[in-house]
Parts: structure tokens; C-alpha cells; sequence
């Protein structure tokens, strides 16, 4: 899966997203502007030890990344959208774009591709969901849609000489 961010503004969201692209083997699509440099220590650090496994591409507009991916499927995550995120197909080489976390995609982007456009529905008077948040949302709908491919489905195992130890406060 491919995740896409649309002038992403805040680093540690970002760095986040990042971490949550490596556990699931998915690349991370950057669109410029944004908002901090990619050397930002709020990125690194929300991306922990992460970061440097990660597939990363970077666009200077968005017409750069649609070039770039002439006939790709490209989902757009909004607010606006008319169909819940779990009543559409994913394929494993799809793309879910997400906007930027004060305004959003762009309107003329979303009019445009209107009939591409996913929500997350949500109780009356919330606005919107943190963008990392939304993205691992709607990124394993798509990975439970294609079977979880590629990733762990066995709980971790742990050394059977290992006891868990639950340490009870007495105060």
C-alpha cells in the first residue's frame, strides 16, 4: 500500500505516520510544501529507530506526484467524502491521500476526484481525527481487505525461561 500526504504540517504526525508505513511494509509519499524540514527531531523522534527503513518518496506539487503515477488509483481521505472508508475495494498497489491537518486536500483536488473520496464517519459536532490516527485507520481496512500481506499475523513469541512479572503497589 502507498500512503500519500498532502502538505503535511506537523513533524511528529508525520513521523508517526512513517513508523506506522514500516510495520506494515507500506511507502510514505510526501508532498511538498511542508510544514518542517525532514531533519525535524520531532519527526525523527515520533519515527523512532523506524525512520530509516522507510520507503520514502517526495513530490514538489501535486501535479508532480500525479505524473509520476499516471493511472494509479488514488484514494482521497476527507471529511467530505460520501462513502464510509469500509465500503470501497483496495488494491494492494493503491494509494490513500491524506490532506493537511489545517485544511485538509485541496477542494478543486477533491471536486475533481469525487468519486475517489473516503471518510471516516465520526459523531456530530468533531470535526476531524489526528491525521496519524486516520491514517492507520483506514491503512489496515485496506491491509485486512488483501489479507494482511507480507506481515506477522502470529502474536509475538517470548523466551518460555521468561516469566511476566506484574509488580502490585501496595499504598
Amino acid at each position: 500500500m502507498n500512503i500519500v500526504l498532502h502538505q503535511p504540517e506537523i513533524p511528529s504526525n508525520t513521523g508517526n505516520i512513517g513508523r506506522t508505513c514500516v510495520a506494515t511494509g507500506s511507502s510514505l509519499h510526501l508532498i511538498e510544501p511542508l510544514g518542517f524540514i525532514l531533519s525535524d527531531k520531532m519527526l525523527k523522534r515520533a519515527g523512532m529507530d523506524y525512520w530509516d527503513q522507510l520507503t520514502l518518496c517526495r513530490y514538489m506539487n501535486y501535479k508532480d506526484f500525479r505524473d509520476k503515477h499516471p493511472g494509479a488509483k488514488v484514494w482521497l481521505a476527507t471529511t467530505k467524502g460520501e462513502k464510509s472508508y469500509t465500503d470501497v475495494h483496495y488494491s494492494p498497489d493503491d494509494y490513500i491521500m491524506f490532506g493537511r491537518e489545517g485544511g485538509g486536500i485541496p477542494e478543486d483536488i477533491l471536486i475533481a476526484n469525487r468519486d475517489d473520496c473516503i471518510r471516516i464517519p465520526m459523531g456530530h459536532g468533531i470535526r476531524s481525527l489526528n491525521l496519524a490516527n486516520s491514517v492507520a485507520i483506514v491503512l489496515f481496512e485496506a491491509l485486512r481487505q488483501n489479507g494482511f500481506p507480507e506481515l506477522d499475523r502470529q502474536p509475538e513469541t517470548r523466551d518460555p525461561g521468561k516469566q511476566w512479572v506484574i509488580q502490585e503497589d501496595h499504598n
